[in-house]
C-alpha cells in the first residue's frame, strides 16, 4: 500500500510510479510498533523480487547468475556507504542487525580500550562492551550530556594509563523517547579529547539523514529491519585501521586470504572481507540499499515535517488525557523523532497493548524495550512529575514512520481515551 496523505498534513510531491517508499500492510491493521520493526518498504520488496531469479552465490563464481549476484551485493555496499557519507578509508561491513555490528566493533577494540557510553542507551550499546567501561549517568538535557562526556574525557586523558584509546559510544536518537542526542556536538567533544565515537543510528537512520563525514563520528550501526528493509542485514560503517587490526569476527570462509596445510597457517583478508565469513546476505544487502537509495531520492524535508505534524498530534493528544503520562529524558521541547513512550494510570501496559489489538486492530509495544536501566529510571520520575502512586511498573510505546496516518494517530487516542 502506498502512502496515505491527510490534506491538513505536509503534501508529499506525486511520486511519477509505484511509490518506492509506500509501505506494505495489513488492510485494516494499523501498525504503530515501527521501532521495533519498520514494515517493508516497496522500494525493498521489488529490488528482492528482481533479484530472485539470479539469486546464486556471491564473490568467487564463475557463473553469470554468480558474477550478477556479486555485483548487486556490491554495488549495495557502495550505495548504503554513499548514503551514510562513509569516507575514504572507511569499511562498510554488513551484519545481521546493529547489535551485531556493536558486538562487531566491540570485539576490534585495541587492548586497553575504555568505552565511554550513557546509562540511557539501548542494551546493544550497554552489554557488548569490556569490563571497565566507563557508564555516564542519564542526563537531563542535550547540553548535560555534552558537558558531562566533557567532563569524564578530561578525567581519562589524567588516568594513570595515558595514550589508550577511548570510544564514546552513544545513541542518536533514544528507542524509548524518540528524544534525538547532541551528536555532532558530542563528537566535536571527543574528538577534543582524541577519542573516537560510535553512533547506534538504529532509531535516527529512519527518520533523518545521517551522515558520518558531516558529523565527524568514526563508526555507525544500524538496522535494515529498522529502515523499512526486514531482510536480516545491518551494517557497521566507520574506520578500516582498528576493523584490519582485529581477529576477525568470525572465522571461516570468505575471511581469508591463503590458509596453509596447518589450518594455523592462515592470512585474513582485510577489508569488509574479514569481517563477512561464510555466504553474505545478499538479498539482506540488496534490499537494505534500494532503501537507502530511495530515501536519498525523496524529500527529506517533507517527510520529516509530516511525521513531525503526526508526532505533535500524538503528544498533544496524550497531554489532554489525564490518565495517561508520556515519559521523557529531556524537557518537553527536545527535538525528537516518532516515537512516544507512555503509560496508563492504573492499568497494566501489556494489558492495554493487548486490548489495543484485540478491540481495536492497533499494535504497539509494551514492556522496557530492551533500555531496562532507562526506562525503569522514566517510569519512576514520569510518577514523581505526575504526582501519582498507580502507574505500571512497564510502558507502552507508539511509533510512526513512512504510512501512518492522521486516522491511525487519532484512533489510538481514542482508544486511550475510552480506558478509564
Amino acid at each position: 500500500m502506498t502512502v496515505t496523505l491527510v490534506p491538513s498534513l505536509p503534501v508529499l510531491p506525486a511520486p511519477t510510479g509505484p511509490d518506492p517508499l509506500g509501505v506494505l500492510g495489513v488492510p485494516g491493521q494499523i501498525n504503530l510498533d515501527h521501532a521495533a520493526s519498520a514494515p517493508c518498504a516497496r522500494a525493498a520488496a521489488d529490488a528482492v523480487a528482481e533479484l530472485l531469479p539470479w539469486y546464486a552465490s556471491v564473490h568467487r563464481g564463475a557463473g553469470a547468475l554468480s558474477r550478477r549476484c556479486t555485483l548487486a551485493y556490491e554495488r549495495a555496499r557502495q550505495t548504503v556507504g554513499d548514503f551514510l557519507g562513509a569516507r575514504p578509508g572507511d569499511h562498510v561491513i554488513f551484519t545481521r542487525n546493529t547489535t551485531d555490528a556493536i558486538n562487531l566493533l566491540a570485539r576490534a577494540l585495541p587492548a586497553g580500550t575504555t568505552v565511554v557510553t550513557f546509562a540511557g542507551e539501548h542494551h546493544a550499546n550497554l552489554l557488548p562492551w569490556p569490563r571497565g567501561s566507563v557508564r555516564l549517568p542519564v542526563p537531563d538535557s542535550p547540553g548535560a550530556a555534552v558537558r558531562a562526556l566533557d567532563a569524564a574525557l578530561a578525567e581519562l586523558s589524567r588516568d594513570a594509563r595515558p595514550g589508550l584509546p577511548v570510544l564514546v559510544a552513544v545513541t542518536g536518537a533514544s528507542n524509548v523517547t524518540g528524544e534525538r542526542w547532541p551528536v555532532a556536538e558530542l563528537a566535536r567533544v571527543a574528538r577534543r579529547h582524541g577519542a573516537r565515537i560510535l553512533v547506534d543510528a538504529a532509531q535516527l537512520a529512519p527518520h533523518a539523514p545521517v551522515d558520518l563525514a558531516a558529523l565527524d563520528v568514526d563508526y555507525l550501526a544500524l538496522s535494515g529491519h529498522k529502515l523499512y528493509a526486514p531482510f536480516g542485514a545491518g551494517v557497521l560503517v566507520g574506520r578500516g585501521d582498528w576493523l584490519d587490526a582485529a581477529p576477525p569476527y568470525l572465522a571461516g570462509g570468505g575471511a581469508t586470504s591463503h590458509v596453509g596445510a596447518a589450518t594455523h597457517e592462515v592470512r585474513w583478508a582485510t577489508g569488509p572481507a574479514r569481517h563477512e565469513a561464510g555466504t553474505p546476505n545478499l538479498l539482506g544487502a540488496v534490499a537494505l540499499a534500494a532503501v537507502c537509495a530511495a530515501l536519498a531520492d525523496a524529500d527529506r524535508d517533507a517527510l520529516h515535517a509530516r511525521e513531525q505534524a503526526l508526532l505533535a498530534r500524538l503528544r498533544d493528544g496524550i497531554a489532554a488525557l489525564p490518565h495517561v503520562v508520556e515519559l521523557r529524558t529531556f524537557g518537553p521541547a527536545a527535538p525528537r523523532v516518532g516515537i512516544v513512550s507512555f503509560v496508563v494510570a492504573g492499568w497494566d501496559s501489556a494489558d492495554v497493548a493487548a486490548r489495543l489489538a484485540a478491540e481495536h486492530r492497533i499494535g504497539v509495544r509494551d514492556g522496557l524495550f530492551c533500555a531496562h536501566p532507562l526506562a525503569r529510571r522514566l517510569l519512576s520520575e514520569a510518577a514523581a512529575r505526575s504526582g501519582r502512586d498507580d502507574l505500571p511498573p512497564t510502558a507502552l510505546r507508539a511509533s510512526l514512520g513512512l504510512g501512518t496516518t492522521r486516522f491511525d494517530v487519532d484512533a489510538l487516542l481514542t482508544a486511550l481515551a475510552a480506558l478509564r
